[in-house]
């Protein structure tokens, strides 16, 4: 029991640090990054978890079709990013609502490469540190050996680097944001796992923004997406799909003003949307260390990146 509940930590209380977008910002949450035992936490202590990975990908418009840089004889706009981020948890004995209450932060550190971008000459690199996630309040309850459900509110801090005149070399998306999540985790007999994790993304405005050439004030739009894994557990290991779905609901609005169609660049309103599948698998061992790999691939993209990300995690008691 003790083992899957730490395993839980790779699930119902996130993390933060992502790459570049087509919208204005790029992710605070790197979205997959959550699968097994979404819905549950472990045990009272304090716990450290690792995520390395690798994404890349060419930028897509708002028809889904590939974003070409007519300077460059048309060369794809592309990005590439390795992520290293350290998360901290501490769940305490304290009873909220009769659920574990418990508190996590994160650090994350990118090194993005972005090339052939519209509006920019070149390719241009940026190594820093991304923006900062905390979140005091995440409460689980545990309804039953097969019914897990968590709840919690992330905040995400603009720490990251950032260039209004030059996104190629931003990895923070200078604003805030608040996240309400809820995550559920159903375990049936025979070993299966069914796990999502719902979330709603808030941002802040950019009030340092550049859009057109013009300076003023960039309100990202609200975002529905969620994490998800259908899995099986056999003995120390697990076998399963997981993935992520992204639909950016209200249009982006700079100074006021819903944001115009660039045709070949971005759609009116920019919205985003994205859906991701692919292999992830989880080793336990004896000491209760978790390892876990995983193979996602992005489809259905519009006004964004569409490309592959890799994912390793190392999750252990302190």
């Amino acid at each position: 029991m003790k083992k899957s509940l730490i395993a839980a930590l790779v699930g119902g209380l996130l993390m933060a640090g992502g790459v570049a977008q087509a919208k204005e910002g790029g992710d605070q949450y790197p979205n997959g990054a959550e699968n097994w035992y979404a819905g549950a936490l472990p045990p009272p202590g304090t716990y450290f978890i690792n995520y390395f990975g690798y994404y890349g990908g060419t930028l897509k418009d708002g028809g889904g079709d590939t974003v070409k840089h007519p300077a460059t004889n048309n060369k794809e706009a592309r990005v590439n990013a390795v992520f290293d981020a350290l998360r901290v948890v501490h769940v305490t004995n304290t009873q909220v609502l009769g659920g574990n209450w418990a508190m996590h932060a994160i650090l994350p550190i990118v090194n993005q490469s972005i090339g052939n971008l519209p509006g920019t000459v070149g390719s241009a690199s940026k190594f820093g540190i991304g923006d900062i996630t905390i979140d005091p309040f995440v409460i689980t309850w545990h309804h039953s050996p097969e019914l897990h459900t968590a709840f919690g509110l992330d905040i995400n801090l603009p720490t990251g680097a950032y260039d209004k005149n030059d996104p190629r070399t931003s990895i923070g998306a200078n604003y805030y944001s608040f996240e309400p999540i809820y995550a559920v985790t159903w375990l049936p007999k025979g070993g299966w796992e069914v796990s999502a994790k719902l979330m709603y993304n808030i941002k802040t405005k950019n009030t340092d923004s550049v859009f057109l050439g013009q300076p003023g004030k960039y309100q990202s739009g609200d975002e529905f997406h969620m994490d998800y894994l259908v899995g099986k557990h056999v003995g120390e290991w697990a076998f399963g799909i997981s993935g992520y779905y992204l639909k950016q609901l209200t249009d982006d609005k700079f100074n006021g003003t819903t944001v115009p169609e660039i045709p070949g660049i971005i759609s009116a309103g920019r919205k985003g949307q994205v859906f991701a599948f692919g292999p992830s698998v989880k080793y336990t061992t004896k000491s209760g260390t978790m390892f876990i790999g995983q193979w996602q691939h992005e489809t259905m993209v519009e006004n964004r990146f569409q490309g592959d990300k890799l994912w390793f995690k190392l999750i252990t008691p302190l």
